[in-house]
């Protein structure tokens, strides 16, 4: 796989990022996978179809960029929803949604803390 690193700095709409996960799915599902790990085909395969999708010529680096945020992001959201209680997810606001409790409790710790 020939593996360029380019200069121009990839936008990432919500679409995009829709497309990018879809394609990265379709990789895992199709087998893509070594180790827990997308091997150097699958990474070419995912590479491929967003390209082919959506018009764009982004390189490995900046798909793999992506996927790295992706995941740290996924990681601290799992472990927020996880971990707090009174804690849940918006589908209208496609945020995280917390009680009129759980906002009490957090004001009096902040309050205690300062």
């Amino acid at each position: 796989m020939v593996i360029k690193k380019t200069t121009q700095q990839a936008t990432w709409s919500i679409p995009l990022v829709m497309i990018f996960c879809d394609a990265i799915i379709k990789e895992i599902t199709s087998g893509g996978l070594v180790n827990a790990y997308l091997s150097k085909d699958g990474w070419r395969n995912v590479v491929e179809a967003f390209n082919t999708s959506t018009g764009k010529n982004y390189d490995y680096h900046q798909l793999k960029n992506k996927w790295d945020q992706l995941k740290k992001g996924y990681s601290l959201w799992k472990d927020l929803i996880g971990n707090d209680t009174g804690l849940g997810w918006s589908c209208t606001k496609q945020t995280v949604d917390a009680t009129d409790e759980w906002w009490e409790k957090k004001f009096r710790f902040v309050y205690i803390i300062f």
